[in-house]
C-alpha cells in the first residue's frame, strides 16, 4: 500500500519532487507501508521523508516545516493518530497547498482531497461471523486470517 499512495499522489499532482509520510513508526504495519513506499519513490522520481508523530503538535510541526520548500505532497499512513487529528491534517495540507493521498474516506469528508484504502465497512462485515464461530466453540487461532479484497 505504501508504495500505491505514493504513486497515485504522483499521478494526481505530477510536479512533486519530494513527499513527507505522516506515520507512526513503532507500529509495524506503518514500518512495512514505509518499505514499500522507499521502494517505490525512487522509480518515480520522488524523495521521501518520514514524520514519526504521535500527538497533534508533533503533526502541526511537521506538516509547517516540510511545506516550506516548494514541490512537495503529503502521503498520511493510517494510525489512530493521523485519525483522531485528521481536521488539523486536512487543513494543514490546504494552507500549505500540500497535495495529499488518505488511507480512509473519512479525511475527505474533513476536506481532503482524495483517499485509497481498504473498504472499511466490506473488512468489517465479517467480524460478526467470526464472533459467532467463537462462541460457539471455535478456536480464534483456527480461524483463518482474511486479506481485504476491495479498495
Amino acid at each position: 500500500m505504501g508504495g500505491k499512495w505514493v504513486e497515485l499522489l504522483k499521478e494526481i499532482a505530477p510536479g512533486i519532487v519530494r513527499a513527507m509520510v505522516l506515520m507512526h513508526a513503532e507500529t509495524q504495519v506503518q514500518v512495512a507501508f514505509w518499505h514499500s513506499a522507499q521502494s517505490a519513490a525512487p522509480s518515480l522520481g520522488v524523495e521521501l521523508t518520514a514524520a514519526h508523530v504521535h500527538d497533534r503538535d508533533e503533526v502541526e510541526h511537521a506538516i509547517t516545516t516540510f511545506a516550506r520548500q516548494t514541490g512537495g505532497g503529503l502521503v498520511v499512513f493510517p494510525h489512530a493518530v493521523t485519525a483522531t487529528n485528521r481536521h488539523s491534517i486536512v487543513e494543514l495540507a490546504s494552507r500549505h497547498r500540500l497535495p495529499a493521498i488518505y488511507p480512509f474516506r473519512f479525511f475527505l469528508t474533513a476536506g481532503g482531497l482524495f483517499s485509497y484504502g481498504v473498504d472499511q465497512l466490506q473488512h468489517r462485515r465479517p467480524a460478526a461471523t467470526y464472533v459467532d464461530r467463537i462462541l460457539r466453540g471455535e478456536k480464534p487461532a483456527n480461524l483463518p486470517v482474511q486479506a481485504p479484497s476491495k479498495f
